[in-house]
């Protein structure tokens, strides 16, 4: 059955991608039938590297101007719309400032927090928090001492073998690794695939026949980090992934049109948890090294450790839905008077970021601050001064081995720049992604990843864990994956005849068996 399976399998590499670069209004118009008369191109794999191709910050590129067509575009976004781009902008500076305010007051207890054997029954308080912070701590989602040794398994993984890449090179600890035995398990784990379905949940779609079922999570393969006290190399500053011009362009999140309300100066309209708009945007037209091409509705991480702020851990910026509007309206604004010298370490005094200090470019420029083709969206002070990162970005709470962090896609965060604690920062990246068709046909070519022991297809090629001692196979995941799991890991058929699936939800399950080789 599998081999059948396979075979199909390899001739089911759908996913359409538009030409790279700018598409114009008759070409986006031709989007819809383009997708059913044109063959679908075959991904190839990237060429080899480590986490640091994700990041301007990190490879030490050169940040080259972007094209003047990105011009023609902030022209085209702002259109007949600026009196009510400027009116909007002017709210949410002042919205920003509340927000800010209160966040540095709660700091880390602003993030909220729920024990797993809880969510079936969640507190209404958690839930609002959840929702109104999009970055939440689930506590025991895997028992303490399985969640340890998945470290010390994968630590005796990498001595088995020793030519494993990792970043930095002079002292790995972020590893190329995607298949080591303990995070296939992690990933299979039943209480980890409830957790992710809970999360899932808190997203809907105006669209009861939109394909996308958020009951059921598809694993997607990623990285671990398992970082030495005193470590200051992996210093990942605010950024956001899932793209970056993408964000603006008509064909990358303006497919669905996910930040129409934001760019029409509506943003207290903009609904960060509805998912059908999202099913058509393309989040990695540039196809970087470490650019994510599935639909991630939480990305997360599943704690190997015992970690507290300060000790190599991660950073959110519970402003949520305001600080994504701010990154996307930044681009048509400029200062009316720059900050003086002493304002320009900090970019943060009443008068340098008061609403009457700013109005629109003078002339649209081809610039997006802190977004580059083929790299995740970075922030900093300079660029983005409103969002007051010193004070908005906040540690998560001291976590425990087995608790899981999430945070929703559209959350800025960062990494301790130090490590100063005494004992190992660990953690698996593990996010909560939904079935959808685009996903199904990413999974697809994963589970073939799986099977040779190469990378993932969203992350940097090579041949990976392919002559890895030790790699787990198909057989060994069926020893302790359930049917949930089996089916996260593509190597189950859906159940087209589940009770309760909305006709979406069923048109989605018929959809991901022919795409995954079941029927």
């Amino acid at each position: 059955m599998m081999q059948k399976t396979l075979s199909k399998c390899s001739i089911s590499l759908r996913n359409v991608r538009p030409p790279r670069g700018g598409l114009n209004t008759p070409t986006l118009r031709c989007i819809a039938t383009q997708a059913e008369q044109t063959p679908k191109p075959v991904h190839l794999p990237k060429k080899e590297g480590d986490i640091s191709s994700v990041f301007v910050s990190l490879s030490s590129g050169e940040v080259q101007p972007l094209p003047h067509r990105f011009a023609d575009l902030k022209s085209h976004l702002l259109g007949g719309n600026a009196d009510q781009l400027k009116q909007s902008w002017d709210r949410l500076l002042k919205a920003l400032r509340r927000e800010i305010k209160e966040i540095a007051e709660l700091g880390s207890n602003v993030i909220p927090e729920i024990d797993y054997r809880n969510i079936k029954n969640a507190p209404q308080s958690f839930e609002t928090a959840l929702r109104k912070r999009g970055v939440a701590v689930i506590r025991g989602v895997i028992p303490r001492d399985e969640a340890r040794r998945y470290k010390e398994e994968v630590e005796d993984y990498v001595k088995l073998n020793p030519w494993t890449k990792a970043f930095p090179q002079n002292d790995p600890q972020v590893f190329e690794l995607y298949w080591s035995p303990s995070q296939v398990r992690a990933r299979a784990q039943p209480n980890l695939i409830e957790a992710q379905r809970y999360l899932l949940s808190f997203w809907h779609s105006n669209d009861p026949e939109a394909m996308i079922s958020s009951v059921h999570p598809l694993s997607y393969a990623d990285r671990l980090r398992i970082r030495h006290p005193g470590d200051a190399g992996f210093a990942l500053g605010p950024h956001i992934d899932g793209g970056s011009v993408e964000r603006w362009e008509p064909n990358g999140y303006g497919r669905g049109k996910v930040y129409e309300k934001i760019l029409q100066g509506r943003w207290e309209e903009y609904d960060p948890w509805e998912s059908s708009c999202r099913l058509a945007a393309v989040s990695d037209l540039y196809e970087g090294a470490g650019a994510c091409s599935m639909f991630r509705m939480f990305q997360g991480w599943l704690s190997m450790s015992t970690t507290a702020p300060n000790e190599g851990t991660l950073l959110v910026n519970p402003l949520f839905s305001l600080s994504i509007s701010y990154v996307l309206l930044r681009p048509f604004f400029a200062p009316r008077s720059p900050p003086t010298q002493s304002e320009s370490a900090v970019s943060s005094t009443d008068s340098f970021l008061s609403p009457e200090n700013w109005t629109f470019e003078s002339q649209p420029s081809s610039l997006f601050q802190g977004a580059h083709p083929g790299h995740s969206q970075e922030l900093n002070a300079a660029l983005h001064p409103h969002l007051e990162l010193a004070k908005s970005m906040v540690h998560v709470p001291k976590v425990e081995p087995g608790d899981y962090v999430v945070w929703h896609c559209d959350t800025i965060h960062a990494v301790d720049k130090v490590h100063n604690g005494k004992l190992d920062s660990s953690v698996m990246y593990i996010p909560a992604c939904p079935l959808t068709e685009s996903n199904a046909e990413y999974l697809s070519r994963q589970r073939d990843n799986f099977l040779r022991g190469t990378p993932a297809p969203d992350f940097p090629g090579g041949k990976g864990e392919s002559e890895h001692t030790g790699r787990p196979s198909v057989d060994e995941l069926k020893k302790y994956a359930d049917a949930a799991g089996l089916r996260a890991f593509g190597f189950k058929e859906f159940d087209v005849a589940e009770p309760g699936l909305a006709v979406g939800q069923k048109k989605m399950l018929h959809r991901a068996n022919g795409i995954l080789g079941f029927e």
